[in-house]
């Protein structure tokens, strides 16, 4: 497994390697969010092979909160994958009666989630901070921007929540996880995450004025 993760398939000058997982990872997401901005339940399947290997990339580089996410995410993702599937007689899709309609959040429901984004990542970044320092030293090494870290795994956390329950305003919190994001792979060294996040950033902004079609359309 070990050898999967750093497999090289080439090196960028002289110290800046290409991994195996770091393309499939990109190959993956990209397939997933594109699905997903046209608004296909198949983004799901796709979903679940892409937050294995993000589980794997992140072990790779001691990303630990963004690590932690994936088993989360998961369950996100199953909750979405129902969700979508299997609405309520009153949230049903215009176009689609088997299919979850396309909704929009409240503005108090918009502040609690803006809120919550910032005391859960101060929160989080505070505990990363203290893990591989403080504790469990010697075990863990220490995250190398840990509230950074933190601050896109909470924006993640909240755009794949309102992406399960088919909220439009997931497409603003995903641009938001893409800048932010592409922030963090540079800073990791990470080669293709940074260019797929610049593919995200276009995906969500064509996906955000797809949704609002649909959401004007109830469908």
């Amino acid at each position: 497994m070990f050898d999967i993760i750093n497999y090289t398939l080439f090196t960028i000058g002289h110290d800046t390697p290409v991994l195996l997982i770091d393309l499939l990872t990109s190959v993956f997401g990209l397939a997933c969010v594109v699905l997903a901005g046209r608004n296909s339940k198949y983004n799901f399947w796709v979903g679940y092979i892409y937050t294995a290997l993000l589980f794997l990339m992140f072990w790779n580089k001691h990303l630990y909160a963004s690590l932690l996410l994936q088993p989360v995410s998961l369950g996100i993702n199953i909750l979405g994958h129902y969700r979508w599937t299997h609405p309520r007689p009153d949230e049903t899709s215009s176009q689609d009666h088997t299919a979850l309609k396309v909704t929009m959040l409240t503005w108090p429901q918009r502040f609690l989630a803006i809120a919550s984004v910032f005391v859960l990542a101060w929160l989080w970044g505070w505990l990363l901070s203290l893990l591989g320092n403080r504790w469990f030293a010697g075990i863990f090494l220490a995250d190398p921007i840990p509230y950074l870290d933190a601050c896109v795994t909470v924006l993640i956390l909240v755009a794949q929540f309102l992406a399960a329950l088919k909220k439009w305003d997931c497409w603003v919190a995903w641009l938001l996880v893409n800048i932010t994001q592409m922030w963090l792979h540079i800073s990791v060294g990470h080669v293709f995450m940074p260019v797929v996040c610049g593919l995200y950033l276009l995906n969500g902004i064509v996906s955000l004025y797809n949704w609002s079609r649909l959401y004007r359309k109830k469908a």
